[in-house]
């Protein structure tokens, strides 16, 4: 087992790896901005290292700072928690070139299933479904592009092969727009991805969004750890997850985990990762791959007793894998709200510093923030401060449990988007389960 990891991220993820390293009784070195240097987890870390301004480019993005603190604090392993590099092929490249283990998947693996054009055919040679649509990368020829449009049936939605995390992709309803929205797409994809291929699939009107938990040794021993059901979003930002996904028969979710399983094992898949899927119809087509733990993977926590995280760790160290399918259980039901400081409604940012810090508590309720009373959020990085988990028996039990937990939890001085949670909680379609990724949208769209 190491001795000493280095956690190259910040924010509540930065503090969980920390809170789990503890347990395992390893080191942590942690790697900071210097608008982060009085974050919670900085001050508890044994080791820091400031790396740099606040502009994520010349920090936590900054592969030559990231090793190099690694270097002088003699860290053996790096872990890059999700969002900024880990899913950076180079990133994990140069961490293993340079002498470190990589916490997560080889870098041949990133790099094929960051790909979207490529991890498709890889699922389909796998035979995990897929949304109907091209066959690779769209043309140039103009004629071509419409031909496949035409196969696949409008409306179809355009994304870019390197996108991720809602970006790179739009919906086309009608033949006159179609060549615009690919060109533009490739423009834009070219210049945030780099890469400005786009593919082309059927736009699945009314689908709901289920992913799959894998856990895998990099050879062939792979588990499925249950599902998440995602829908509740805005702007392709997942706002509410929950494990298992209400409505959905266990076969259905049996058979598509154990096709994970098999992609992973004929990958010869690393360490945690998440299969998205549209579900729409009693039919599931896979969307991308997520090569890292996920925000989400609390909730497939509660319902598993599992520590995903402490179960990365051990993997990458190369302990012999232990999980066995049959001796995963999934108990009770488990809930997610991302508590962003923004706006509730207007979704405006809304950093500064928080004067009044309280979080709820009670059976079954978790808190993972590292925020704190006199904290100061800065505008410099993504809006999420807190994950506020709770778990119950029953799928109402959890949503009685969050309700009540929302409805204790203060936080003043900035604005949150807890009072979007709380309504949320009450909303009908949400109590009955089952809505799809559309419906937030919809709903906030009808506000006065």
């Amino acid at each position: 087992m190491f001795d000493k990891i280095l956690i190259a991220n910040r924010g509540e993820i930065a503090l969980r790896i920390q809170r789990a390293c503890r347990e395992m009784g390893i080191k942590t070195v942690v790697v900071h901005s210097d608008v982060d240097r009085e974050a919670k987890y900085v001050r508890l870390a044994d080791e820091s290292v400031c790396i740099g301004p606040a502009q994520a480019r010349d920090s936590y993005l900054s592969m030559p700072a990231i090793i190099s603190a690694a270097e002088v604090t003699d860290a053996e392993a790096i872990h890059p928690g999700y969002g900024f590099l880990a899913e950076n092929a180079d990133f994990a490249e140069r961490v293993e070139k340079s002498g470190f283990v990589f916490i997560g998947p080889r870098p041949e693996t990133i790099r094929l299933m960051g790909d979207k054009v490529t991890a498709k055919k890889t699922m389909i040679e796998a035979g995990v479904p897929v949304v109907p649509g091209s066959a690779g990368a769209l043309p140039d020829d103009p004629q071509e592009i419409i031909r496949i449009a035409r196969d696949i049936g409008y409306p179809v939605i355009v994304k870019a092969s390197g996108g991720g995390g809602g970006r790179g992709m739009r919906v086309v309803f009608t033949e006159g727009s179609l060549l615009t929205a690919v060109a533009t797409t490739r423009t834009e994809a070219a210049a945030a991805f780099n890469n400005p291929e786009v593919y082309m699939e059927k736009y699945l009107e009314n689908p709901r969004h289920i992913e799959i938990q894998v856990m895998a040794d990099g050879g062939r021993n792979a588990v499925w750890l249950g599902e998440r059901d995602c829908s509740m979003q805005r702007r392709h930002q997942k706002v509410i997850e929950e494990a298992p996904a209400p409505g959905i028969a266990r076969k259905l979710i049996e058979r598509i985990g154990d096709r994970c399983v098999e992609a992973c094992k004929k990958l010869g898949y690393r360490g945690a990762g998440t299969f998205e899927f549209l579900y729409e119809n009693g039919e599931f087509y896979f969307i991308e791959m997520n090569t890292r733990i996920q925000v989400e993977h609390t909730v497939t926590e509660m319902i598993t007793g599992l520590d995903l995280i402490q179960e990365q760790i051990k993997i990458a160290a190369g302990e012999k894998f232990t999980l066995r399918q049959r001796d995963i259980v999934f108990e009770g039901h488990s809930i997610e709200c991302r508590i962003n400081a923004e706006d509730p409604f207007k979704f405006i940012p809304s950093p500064g510093k928080i004067t009044n810090w309280h979080t709820p508590g009670g059976p079954g309720v978790r808190m993972d923030s590292h925020v704190y009373s006199g904290y100061t959020v800065p505008p410099n990085y993504d809006s999420m401060i807190a994950k506020l988990i709770t778990y119950g028996a029953t799928r109402e039990q959890a949503i009685a449990r969050m309700s009540i937990a929302l409805s204790e939890m203060v936080v003043e001085g900035i604005k949150t988007n807890i009072p979007l949670h709380r309504e949320l909680m009450q909303d009908g379609a949400f109590r009955e389960g089952g809505a799809s990724i559309h419906y937030l949208e919809q709903k906030l769209a009808q506000r006065p």
